[in-house]
């Protein structure tokens, strides 16, 4: 069995402050999604449209503050109501305590969400337009944090076969017991995987809102299989039909992705 190689979590200290591994996940992230939609106005349709000055760098860089925003407040507030409620009911003023931990993915992705029809509002876009711009640019942050949890040791999986070659034992767990390294099924689901299936649907254009939906269809498929193999968290276990809170929060990611895509055949959407 392997075991986990127990990172400091801290990358660099400097007097007082103190740079976790965490955080430069965070800004890797920030920085492929930023290199990847510079990319993206290079292809069609936003390469047209960057011709015609709606599309630039500068409006990317715009979109980012707005995303960044939406991924921390998104997330932290998604954490609270989706997983502790009831903790967080009784001492509001954690909530704003990020430094302790807790961020959901599913609470980031509606923080970003509700970002981006503001910056869609602001900037006079259509929501869509803008949704389908980011989805295929998303996985790779995606993946970036799952290196941040395996960095951390956080987030492990269940328990594997002693004979799993890759079968890894997180002290962190409490326990010596073999375990699926979900955080890198994830990296390598949701992350690698779906950037490919995103960025070789997005070579030719598709009506609005497509990507939208088959970024919600594509992450909350391989979510839901990955979740099979995570630890479900320890205050919550499996919920009803033997489904963890992670598999029920992507169920109606993909309901909306199938409508997304079924909105974006009507003939008006050509």
């Amino acid at each position: 069995m392997l075991i986990h190689p127990q990172f400091d979590p801290v990358a660099l200290s400097v007097g007082p402050v103190s740079i976790h591994w965490y955080g430069i996940t965070y800004l890797v992230a920030f920085m492929l999604f930023t290199g990847l939609a510079r990319w993206r106005l290079q292809h069609p349709p936003y390469v047209s449209l960057a011709a015609q000055g709606l599309w630039s760098p500068k409006v990317i860089d715009d979109l980012m503050t707005y995303g960044v925003l939406g991924v921390v407040l998104g997330g932290r507030i998604g954490y609270c109501l989706f997983y502790k409620p009831g903790y967080y009911a009784a001492h509001p003023l954690e909530i704003a305590y990020v430094w302790q931990g807790g961020m959901s993915f599913h609470g980031g992705m509606l923080g970003v969400i509700s970002a981006m029809a503001v910056f869609a509002w602001h900037t006079q876009r259509p929501w869509l337009q803008v949704t389908d711009f980011i989805a295929p640019c998303v996985p790779t942050g995606l993946a970036a944090g799952r290196v941040g949890n395996f960095i951390n040791g956080e987030l492990w999986g269940r328990a594997a076969p002693a004979d799993l070659p890759w079968a890894m034992v997180f002290p962190q767990s409490g326990s010596d017991l073999p375990r699926h390294p979900s955080q890198i099924y994830q990296f390598l689901l949701e992350g690698l995987l779906l950037f490919a299936v995103l960025w070789w649907l997005a070579r030719k254009p598709r009506p609005t809102g497509w990507m939208s939906g088959a970024f919600l269809i594509g992450y909350g498929s391989l979510r839901f299989v990955a979740e099979y193999f995570r630890e479900p968290d320890a205050h919550l276990g499996l919920l009803t039909l033997g489904l963890s809170m992670g598999q029920w929060l992507c169920l109606p990611m993909v309901v909306s992705g199938v409508a997304f895509i079924v909105w974006s055949q009507r003939p008006s959407s050509a």
